[in-house]
């Protein structure tokens, strides 16, 4: 065993009895590999590893399990030692390409990108900037500024984030051309680093606004409810506005942009259900303006934006027949209502904090005795609809379940919720088709005050 640990592995400190490894990986998984893999460890928690540590872990698992299934090897060390020697060490290959500088280390690494193996826009674009470093100490601040940047914004988020930079200066960028846009901008040592300074002052507010619990938002508490409506309706295109509002607004217009960009995602995306396509243009040309100083107020912002700002007239028409579907956004169903409500009563009504549930009227599994008022054949395309849904203590909400209508009319009177109570009031017997469209129309006048700008 030892002289088969010696050969492939590596040789055991005297002193220390630690392994001296043979083989030697990058930044990101040598460090695992050396105190786990190579001194047979198990690491405390593997889910907060990094993908490749995870993978390498998995891999070393895996093989375990395979020698562990053959029997005779347990019991029999002149066949452990044939199988790793004879049959795995002669038929596994190991290519060493040694070449003069980092140049051509690009070279070989586009080259076997064009064979077939899968690299990333990422791993590209840092084995092209690196390429044009040449000075040591250059390069290594290149490479820790690098891999800060890369774990601020998440490997994965990456070229996401690299797109909206890009979308700040070029009206379309389409994610397959990431790579080659930058290396035709990027040309010596001077631009790579100018590159960087880009990103990074815009990396920490990328991961800030896709993540309303951020650290950044602890002194702009303002930001933080319109960052969280941005990632409940899943809406990024307004990213490039957002890097120049950050730029070159105060705190507080930059802060009126997120609510301005917010009402029109919410008309453009969550009410109309508009083409998607048409939003980056929009916000391209408003970044722009915005960098360019041709737009300083946030009036002039709007005015390049007005195109995707849905008018009030097919708001309210939209609304009158939005469905959300809680089985899969809930959350959303709630922030709709919350907001309805808090409009309606005039008092404060968060929907992350208020303890409130969202109720459907109709139930998702009416009764016996429904069909009575409610025509099952409309069942299916009524009980997600807004007018369907109200806000209802947790408690009540659990005791009238899917019971008939009258049954839970009383509860509804004795809710604290406004928009509730008046349900009772409008339908004091029953639940109609012709109610929750009458409900419906009422909450979309409503909804075009709640979700409108300071400028339309």
């Amino acid at each position: 065993a030892r002289e088969l640990r010696n050969r492939f592995i590596g040789e055991k400190d005297p002193a220390s009895l630690i392994e001296s490894s043979r083989l030697h990986l990058n930044d990101t998984d040598d460090a695992f590999y050396q105190d786990y893999l190579v001194q047979i460890r198990e690491p405390l928690n593997p889910r907060r590893l990094p993908k490749s540590n995870r993978l390498l872990l998995a891999c070393f698992q895996y093989f375990r399990e395979q020698f562990q299934k053959i029997e005779a090897l347990p019991q029999n060390g002149r066949a452990l030692a044939t199988l790793l020697s004879e049959t795995m060490a002669r038929q596994l290959l190991f290519i060493l390409i040694t070449v003069d500088d980092d140049l051509n280390a690009y070279t070989v690494f586009e080259t076997l990108n064009a064979r077939g193996m899968a690299l990333t826009t990422t791993d590209l674009l840092k084995n092209y900037l690196f390429s044009l470093v040449k000075v040591r100490a250059d390069l290594e601040a290149l490479q820790r500024r690098w891999k800060s940047l890369v774990e601020t914004v998440g490997q994965a988020q990456f070229p996401t984030f690299l797109r909206y930079h890009l979308l700040c200066k070029q009206p379309k960028v389409r994610g397959q051309r990431l790579f080659k846009l930058v290396r035709a901008q990027t040309r010596d040592v001077q631009d790579v680093f100018q590159l960087l300074d880009e990103l990074e002052g815009r990396g920490e507010l990328f991961a800030a606004i896709l993540d309303p619990t951020h650290g950044y938002w602890l002194d702009l508490p303002g930001a933080r409810p319109h960052v969280g409506e941005l990632s409940l309706f899943r809406i990024r295109q307004p990213m490039p506005l957002l890097f120049a509002a950050w730029e070159c607004f105060s705190k507080e217009d930059f802060i009126r942009v997120l609510k301005l960009v917010s009402a029109i995602s919410f008309r453009y995306t969550i009410v109309s259900s508009l083409n998607p396509n048409d939003l980056e243009s929009a916000y391209h040309w408003a970044a722009k303006a915005v960098t360019d100083g041709e737009a300083k107020t946030l009036a002039a912002v709007f005015h390049r934006l007005r195109s995707i700002y849905v008018s009030d007239g097919k708001m309210q028409q939209d609304f009158s027949q939005l469905e959300i579907n809680t089985k899969g956004r809930k959350k959303l169903a709630k922030y709709i209502l919350a907001q309805l409500e808090q409009n309606v009563s005039g008092r404060a009504c968060d929907p992350d904090t208020d303890p409130g549930t969202v109720e459907h009227i109709l139930p998702e599994s009416p009764a016996e005795g429904w069909e009575e008022m409610y025509p099952s054949d409309k069942w299916d395309s009524d009980v997600y609809r807004l007018g369907n849904l109200t806000l209802l203590e947790a408690s009540p909400n659990r005791d009238i379940g899917n019971q008939v209508y009258v049954n839970k009319c009383s509860a509804y009177d004795r809710s604290s919720y406004e928009l509730t109570r008046e349900i009772s009031r409008m339908a004091p017997e029953q639940w109609t088709p012709e109610l929750v469209n009458e409900r419906q129309i009422r909450l979309a006048k409503v909804a075009t005050q709640v979700w409108k700008t300071d400028f339309s």
